[in-house]
């Protein structure tokens, strides 16, 4: 295999396993020969819970898929295959992939690009793509949120969970209530200059009674939850008349929580459904990030990571950005959730 051929990427072990299988090894560096393929030198990327979970061996990989992780990046554009009309050689860049991202090289569909704004660094818009699609997916495309609802967003401190805090914000939404598991968490997100309006810690109180005090006993409108069955029934109950949830993980269980019941769903007509976003269909990604694109991009100014600027502008927050050398101590920090916002890695 030629050198011009040849990537470095980070690679498992024995394909599966822990922390320590991760390492930095030689890949096939893919070309873009197809119609709408970008290749793009990547210099940042993201971390995901869904890295960790693929890294186990635990996360079943969209059909094709690359099996180097990694599913959002930001770069500059090294190569461009037929019919790209909108993306130039050189060009600086960030979006979503279906995998590949941690390499010196990742080959996406070009309606998977967004170009960089100069006033956003680079590793500011590798925090954006996964975190701020997600958020507005489901918000937007699941739950339907509009002006005056009550919403409650889980792992409030999480990349998704601080985007669905600025985009709740942003669609006029009345209670914008937030968990998060550490005194520390809640400062952070106090400190927002778009904060949530009310944060609970869900080690310490019942966020469902808090929820019904909050709201005068109605519940919320919409919920965005990543637990599952530890949370299931106090979510159930949280919820409002035609309340709708949307279900992005199971960090807390996925099986149903004994003694669930099937009535609240049915009397207070609840909407609940689950939502991936990496198994969407190429149709379907492409047409969140023109939404995404209409609503929100020109909000986002970046300058420093978390500082005030000006009111009503969207703030990316990066928790931590790691040399890719340190691609172990990365996943360490997520596994041990010490991160608010984004845990960032730079391919150098």
């Amino acid at each position: 295999m030629s050198s011009e051929s040849v990537m470095k990427a980070v690679l498992v072990k024995d394909g599966k396993g822990p922390i320590e299988n991760l390492y930095i090894g030689d890949a096939p560096k893919p070309q873009a020969t197809l119609p709408n393929q970008v290749l793009v030198k990547v210099k940042m990327f993201g971390l995901n819970r869904m890295d960790i979970s693929q890294r186990e061996g635990e996360y079943p990989l969209p059909p094709g898929t690359t099996e180097i992780l990694g599913v959002e990046f930001s770069g500059s554009v090294a190569e461009v295959g037929p019919n790209v009309q909108d993306f130039h050689i050189g060009d600086e860049v960030f979006g979503l992939t279906y995998g590949g991202a941690y390499a010196e090289y990742v080959l996406v569909n070009a309606g998977m690009l967004l170009p960089k704004h100069p006033q956003l660094s680079w590793e500011q818009a590798a925090a954006i793509p996964e975190a701020w699609l997600t958020a507005y997916q489901a918000l937007v495309m699941n739950t339907n949120i509009k002006e005056g609802d009550n919403v409650l967003i889980h792992a409030g401190a999480s990349g998704v969970g601080i985007a669905a805090i600025q985009l709740a914000n942003f669609f006029k939404a009345n209670r914008i209530i937030c968990t998060a598991g550490s005194q520390e968490k809640l400062d952070f997100l106090r400190s927002m200059p778009l904060p949530p309006t009310d944060t609970i810690n869900y080690k310490t109180e019942d966020f469902s009674k808090r929820v019904a005090e909050i709201t005068g006993g109605k519940g919320v409108d919409v919920i965005v939850d990543f637990i599952g069955q530890e949370y299931w029934n106090k979510n159930i109950s949280s919820l409002a008349l035609d309340g709708r949830m949307v279900i992005l993980a199971t960090l807390g269980g996925e099986l149903m929580p004994q003694g669930a019941e099937i009535t609240p769903i049915l009397y207070k007509r609840l909407r609940i459904q689950g939502s991936t976003l990496r198994s969407r269909s190429q149709e379907y990604q492409n047409e969140l990030i023109n939404g995404f694109k209409r609503d929100a991009l020109s909000k986002i100014k970046g300058r420093s990571t978390g500082s005030p600027g000006e009111a009503g502008d969207f703030k990316i927050y990066v928790h931590k950005v790691f040399k890719w050398t340190e691609i172990q101590d990365a996943h360490r920090e997520m596994e041990q959730n010490k991160n608010s916002g984004k845990i960032i890695v730079e391919v150098a």
